[in-house]
């Protein structure tokens, strides 16, 4: 498609999240940009043209927007993954899953004996070993597969990690070890579960993990997951250092290309840049200048806690349920009033990963504090998961101005473990409570955290407008949300979370030509079968793009 040329595509139905004309049956495009929407005949007032009739029996919704995500899950697959669920990688090929240690440890045994370097490390991802009773994974279990050569698997929540017991001498952790996660077992001896990232550095720096998960093909591989979940843009939030020339060089080059098919919306996360916070956040001018249409800077990510099905969730009393026991900060509060303050005095916007309702209520005190000290207008502060959120809470979120971003895969992956092990059930039935953000009003988004769980913004949606757990169970009925407004949440909502909302989110004149091609209408179909709306393909910036079968 030129840029002089006026394509007009007619459509069984266009939803275009646009108050002023929610659905229309055609909308006109030139170059990548939106021109108008409506009829057939309002449209040709714009001139020569030609209409595509190529989704004439199908629906257009704007483009679905994965809210948070890190395109260093396209790189997990170059390991083995090991997770509880079956899981599709970025070719559409579903991996079985694991449902027991012993199963674990036998896809392990199985790559083990294809290696034939003796000396390189097996690593594998996805485990979750809330799953399988109050037994952790470690040396009990990796030495078994093998006692020489290092093994290592990363949890599904990617806040912990089990190794065996030559990668926890290859890497020098060892009895004497004072750095805060490496368990132990009641003799004191290592038991080789790490917690957090000061835990795991050693073995993920030796390994070079993040290395293996920037590269050009890591960042494909991502492009592709999401698009085939029918996404024209995914949130990249923030564990890439943009302050190391070749990893930046490696997603210029490939968001660059002209087949890359969606854009990536990246949170420059000052703490994970091999530089003092506060000269990370200097730097930042020089890398929102570098990117381009398909690679737009604007926000920054930090951190507070870890996870809750990890027990590395910082939670208020009574903490955890049953046992009592309390999360690690990743960085304590006190860092992060002054992390906040940093960011939001220059002007930028600050995201903050918070899973427990201590970690929430640091955050939401922290911008409380940021805001007393600066006027920051339209700052949009974004609680990033906030699984937990009590009605107080969301009271201080909205008089803030703040956004809310759910994760709301939890429900369906971990409810059910939320309500026996993690939360209890009070607080489980009102985890990533969107109704509670309708009711208040604050602008919200939710999303699935790939690589943590699978990308796919309809069964998100699912997720938040069923709250059905994996046995079926609804979980807090009452944080149930409509279809409609998952449908912004996943477009207009995410969109404005990530203060893009100027360029897409909506099908309106002057926005970006990005367009999700489903084949049923979502909002006509049963709720629960909102997940199960196949998806033909995307239209991003004016390019067409199907889905290979």
């Amino acid at each position: 498609m030129t840029h002089s040329q006026t394509t007009i595509f007619s459509a069984r139905k266009i939803i275009t999240m646009c108050p002023s004309q929610p659905v229309a049956t055609h909308v006109a495009v030139r170059g990548d940009k939106i021109l108008g929407v409506g009829t057939l005949e309002e449209l040709q007032g714009f001139g020569k043209h030609v209409v595509d009739h190529t989704f004439a029996d199908k629906i257009i919704l704007p483009g679905l927007v994965e809210a948070h995500s890190h395109s260093t899950g396209g790189g997990m697959w170059q390991f083995t993954y090991v997770g509880y669920y079956d899981r599709p990688d970025y070719t559409g090929k579903v991996w079985k899953g694991c449902r027991s240690f012993d199963e674990v440890v036998a896809a392990l045994q199985a790559v083990e004996r294809t290696m034939t370097d003796p000396d390189a490390p097996l690593i594998a991802w996805g485990v979750d070993p809330i799953y399988f009773g109050s037994e952790k994974l470690g040396r009990a279990q990796l030495d078994r597969v093998s006692t020489t050569r290092p093994v290592a698997v990363i949890h599904m929540s990617i806040h912990l990690m089990g190794a065996n017991t030559a990668a926890l001498h290859d890497c020098g952790i060892t009895e004497q070890s004072t750095v805060e996660g490496v368990v132990r077992n009641d003799d004191g001896s290592l038991h080789g579960e790490l917690v957090e990232f000061a835990a795991m550095g050693p073995i993920l720096d030796k390994y070079g993990f993040w290395d293996a998960l920037t590269t050009e093909k890591a960042i494909r591989n991502f492009g592709q997951e999401a698009f085939r979940a029918g996404c024209t843009s995914a949130a990249d939030m923030g564990l890439t250092d943009f302050a190391n020339p070749e990893l930046e060089a490696n997603y210029l080059r490939a968001t660059r290309e002209s087949e890359f098919p969606i854009r990536l919306l990246v949170s420059y996360g000052p703490p994970f840049v091999r530089k003092p916070f506060v000269e990370a956040v200097e730097f930042a001018p020089e890398i929102m200048t570098r990117g381009h249409d398909k690679l737009i800077f604007g926000s920054m990510k930090i951190f507070l806690d870890g996870s809750i099905q990890g027990g590395s969730a910082r939670m208020l009393a009574p903490y955890y349920f049953q046992d009592g026991h309390n999360g690690a900060w990743n960085a304590t509060p006190e860092q992060v009033d002054e992390q906040v303050y940093e960011i939001m005095r220059r002007g930028y916007q600050v995201h903050c990963h918070c899973n427990g309702d201590e970690a929430s209520e640091a955050f939401i005190n922290a911008v409380q504090k940021a805001l007393n000290r600066i006027p920051a207008v339209d700052h949009r502060a974004g609680m990033q998961h906030a699984q937990m959120l009590r009605e107080d809470q969301f009271k201080r979120i909205k008089a803030l101005g703040m956004v809310v971003n759910f994760f709301s895969n939890h429900i369906y992956y971990w409810g059910d473990q939320h309500y026996a092990k993690t939360m209890g059930p009070e607080r489980a039935n009102r985890m990533n409570a969107c109704g509670s953000a309708v009711r208040h009003g604050i602008p919200f988004a939710f999303h699935s955290d790939c690589g943590i769980t699978p990308i796919n913004p309809l069964f998100t949606g699912w997720c938040a407008v069923n709250r059905l757990t994996a046995s079926g169970r609804v979980l807090g009925e009452t944080e149930r949300i409509s279809v409609r407004d998952a449908l912004h949440a996943m477009t207009l909502g995410a969109a404005y979370t990530m203060k893009v909302d100027h360029l897409i989110g909506s099908i309106e004149c002057g926005k970006l030509a990005d367009f999700t091609i489903v084949e049923e209408d979502p909002l006509e179909v049963d709720p629960v079968r909102l997940k199960d709306i196949p998806v033909w393909g995307t239209v991003l910036g004016g390019r067409v793009q199907k889905i290979p079968a």
